[in-house]
């Protein structure tokens, strides 16, 4: 008797085969996680997603990152960014940067031209005259194909009022980081044309490529969110020469390459408010002014006739403050001092309102002058520091940038001097002594030594001791290449003599960028996010500045 199958039978023996099937699955999908999961750990891509949504990593800590090094040390006295990215400047962008680069409203008249005359004639870092004191007669040794690197500084008494004393930021190493600059020279809308070395036909760029890393601790790439947050409500003004204009336009390089990037930071673009006292530029989200006023001396200076001193000639007051800008100084929460350049060229020197002293100008041999333009300076830098230092109503943070050194070789500025065919920065065989460079230097950190210790407010003061380190920027200059135009000379005549040369200005994106990053380093240890007496004064002056920006007559 044959039985008939239960209903049913076929499916129920199916089961071990759909069984065996999810198991066969779930044993393929764990074998394909442990796998998936051991190429992850070999190979992360956690830094490039970070990097893409983030940005900001800094390539030089990276492992594997090809960097060109040669750490050296030396007993010197004190004495970077990278490959273009191709980001292009929003049409409102464009549109606001016509009105920005000469508004109507900036400085106008007799400043203006002062500070023209000084860029446009090149740089007077030398003395080219019978009182000069900086050897002209320099050369230098031919380059090797070693990479560069390092600078050291010696200890002196201003130490422990160090940018970030905490930190030894000024001995360390030059080294070459491909990642790129933070902004290029078509990102910018407000760069100086004589700083677009790129834009002005220079054919090399690997003058952008090279970063500061200090021997004992990191220096980390300038983050704009960051430095515009930590500066809430507050305002930052660069005071001096031309070589100021030069950190605060690298400044705002980089917080407008931030700001065409919104994805990443957020940050809008500054508004132009200047006038013809000072330049500002206004960021709305965050309340902050960045502000630069021209002083080439940092002390009062007047041009009548004073005692045998014809009408004229400039006269340094050494023992008097700028009052162009004294009277803004309460007003600030963050001053960056640049200054020292303007004292190679003609100027009379009074002191205790008597004639002291003069450059490139003593009309009477018979009388003994009793200070150069090198003691001179000293004095200067003592006195503004002393003015702020004791200034009631100041309570900012002052930071002296020392002494920026040129790289003229073979001659002054005007007498044939050079840094033409320098692609790279100097080995430490390679560097040659700058008396002018060293002493002016020295003058200047005695004088800060010496307002220290007259300070009476609670104003705080910083040295950001940058000469020895940025002798090695040979590099780092236009040379040449100071305009666009096509026809300029950039190679030696037939008589050998190279063409006019600025090699005292730091081309952009370049070595200047580097003196942001260093200053950023002092801003966190010195401002609370809280602190209502500096948002009232930030208030203050936002009310007082419209006021400025009235019509003058």
């Amino acid at each position: 008797m044959t039985l008939g199958s239960p209903k049913g039978t076929q499916m129920m023996n199916s089961y071990p085969r759909a069984l065996t099937s999810i198991l066969a699955s779930v044993g393929l999908l764990a074998m394909f996680l442990m796998f998936a999961s051991w190429v992850l750990i070999t190979y992360p891509i956690g830094s490039t997603v970070q990097s893409y949504f983030y940005g900001g990593i800094d390539h030089a800590k990276e492992p594997g990152l090809s960097t060109s090094v040669v750490s050296v040390t030396n007993d010197k006295p004190p004495s970077s960014s990278l490959e273009t990215n191709n980001f292009s400047v929003p049409e409102s962008g464009l549109k606001d940067s016509a009105k920005l680069e000469k508004p109507a409203d900036l400085p106008t008249g007799s400043d203006v031209k002062e500070e023209e005359g000084q860029v446009m004639d090149a740089p007077a870092s030398s003395l080219p005259g019978e009182n000069a004191v900086k050897s002209s007669d320099t050369t230098t040794s031919e380059k090797t194909k070693d990479e560069p690197a390092v600078s050291s500084q010696t200890g002196d008494g201003s130490k422990t009022n160090l940018v970030d004393s905490e930190c030894d930021l000024y001995h360390g190493k030059w080294f070459f980081d491909s990642s790129g600059p933070l902004y290029t020279n078509n990102s910018c809308p407000i760069l100086t044309q004589m700083q677009n070395c790129q834009g002005n036909g220079r054919p090399d760029k690997d003058y952008e490529n090279w970063r500061w890393k200090p021997s004992q601790c990191g220096l980390p790439r300038f983050d704009a969110k960051k430095f515009l947050e930590l500066m809430r409500g507050k305002t930052l003004a660069f005071i001096g020469d031309s070589v100021a204009r030069n950190q605060m336009e690298s400044l705002l390089c980089i917080l407008w390459q931030a700001s065409i990037k919104p994805l990443q930071y957020h940050v809008e673009v500054p508004k132009n408010r200047g006038n013809h006292k000072m330049q500002r530029w206004y960021f709305r989200s965050t309340n902050v002014f960045i502000v630069r006023i021209w002083s080439s001396w940092l002390v009062h200076k007047t041009s009548e006739a004073f005692d045998f001193a014809p009408a004229g000639v400039d006269k340094i007051h050494l023992d008097a403050p700028d009052e162009v800008f004294m009277e803004f100084i309460p007003k600030f929460d963050v001053v960056i001092l640049s200054s020292g350049h303007w004292f190679a060229k003609q100027s009379v020197y009074i002191l205790d309102n008597e004639i002291v002293g003069g450059q490139l100008w003593w009309p009477d041999k018979s009388r003994l002058m009793k200070i150069n333009n090198i003691e001179a300076f000293g004095i200067s830098v003592e006195t503004i520091l002393t003015a702020l230092g004791t200034h009631p109503n100041y309570t900012g943070l002052t930071i002296v940038r020392s002494f920026s050194p040129d790289h003229y070789e073979g001659g002054a500025w005007n007498t044939g001097g050079s840094c033409s065919g320098k692609v790279k920065p100097a080995l430490d065989s390679e560097l040659v002594e700058n008396g002018f460079t060293n002493v002016m230097h020295e003058k200047q950190v005695t004088g800060f030594n010496h307002a220290i210790k007259k300070k009476t407010n609670e104003a705080k003061m910083k040295l950001m001791d940058v000469t020895g380190m940025f002798e090695y920027r040979v590099d780092g200059h236009p040379g040449p290449y100071r305009s666009p135009d096509p026809n300029k000379k950039t190679q030696r005549g037939p008589d050998g003599r190279p063409p006019p040369q600025d090699c005292l200005h730091w081309c952009m994106p370049g070595p200047v960028d580097t003196w942001n990053e260093i200053k950023l380093r002092a801003v966190p240890k010195l401002f609370s996010t809280d602190d209502s007496l500096v948002k009232r004064k930030a208030s203050l002056y936002f009310v007082h500045v419209n006021t400025l920006a009235a019509p003058v007559n």
